[in-house]
Formats: C-alpha cells, structure tokens, sequence
C-alpha cells in the first residue's frame, strides 16, 4: 500500500505542476481499486484501496486549496462525489455510492469529504485517470494531455491531464508553444 500511496502523490504533484492550478480549481479522479490490483475494471472492487489512494491525493491537493472530483462508477453514470463547497449552485443528486454501485473510490472520497454532495457532471480543470475510467466527460474542454513520468498505479493504467482556454481567432496560437 505505501508504493501506491507514493505512486499516486507523485502522479498528483506531476499533474499540478503541469497544469498551474489554483486554489479553488477541481481536479476530477476516475478509480478502478480493481485494476490498480490486477484485474479487470468493475470485477474487484476494493475499499481499502481506494481509502488509500483518496487519502493520498487529498494530502497532496487540499493543502494548495483544490477540490478533489470523485467519479463515480457507470452503474451511477459516472456521477462526481464532491465537497459541497466546489459546486455552489450546481443541482445536486440524490445518491450514496458504494463499493459495488459507484465504485470504491467514490465511496471513500463520500465518506472522508465534510459535505459531500453528488452532481450529475463537472468541468474540471485538471485530472487523473487511473485504470481507464474515462473521465474526459468531466473536464472543461480544451483538454490537453499530460505526460506523467509515473505510469501506473499498482497495476493500473495511469493517465493526466488539463486544460487551458479555447483560442478563438486569429492563427498566432496555433504557432505560439508558449500558449500551449
């Protein structure tokens, strides 16, 4: 469990460093415990897992004041367990995850926030895909890759990513790596 507890604080560090955060911004996780030990998505769920990586991303997010995104499962439709807080005005969903309907992680991330609520979707600033949960629904376009020099998580396929503002006219972007 320490070696995924590292895996996920340095993927976590990695990530704000590309993606210039600040404090308010929401970072959407999508979590498979099932992959990150092995097996195939949605067949192992678990909790202690899960616990451990939620514990992992929030020591290294809620100290920089940024709100951890917790994507559901398909059985809840890839709903997003938040903190209340992060989502002021947004409707609210009547849902509980658990491990097996919503998924290990989301059920950590319901447990451990103050006043979690669910919402149906998020624009996110930034995220982290770990074990191919497709949280691209939830991130603000325009989305942009993020190398992470960590892979995996456990065993778990291990992606970032961010975003930055759409460009409208004009071509200058296009060529100016410094607007990327």
């Amino acid at each position: 469990m320490n070696n995924i507890a590292q895996q996920v604080k340095q993927a976590a560090e990695e990530l704000l460093t590309a993606a210039n955060l600040h404090s308010g911004d929401i970072v959407v996780v999508g979590c498979s415990s099932s992959e990150v030990i092995g097996s195939r998505i949605g067949t192992d769920s678990r909790p202690e897992v899960a616990e451990e990586i939620f514990c992992a991303l929030q020591s290294v997010l809620a100290p920089k004041g940024l709100f951890l995104a917790a994507q559901c499962c398909e059985h809840l439709n890839r709903a997003i367990i938040v903190e209340r807080a992060a989502v002021p005005g947004q409707n609210i969903v009547n849902v509980v995850p658990q491990p097996k309907a919503g998924g290990s992680f989301a059920t950590a991330a319901y447990r451990h926030f103050s006043d979690p609520v669910a919402v149906e979707s998020i624009q996110a600033d930034a995220g982290l895909d770990i074990g191919g949960t497709l949280i691209g629904m939830h991130l603000k376009p325009v989305a942009v890759p993020v190398k992470l020099t960590v892979r995996h998580i456990g065993e778990a396929v291990l992606l970032g990513a961010r975003t930055r503002p759409k460009f409208i006219g004009g071509c200058r972007a296009v060529y100016d790596d410094n607007l990327l």
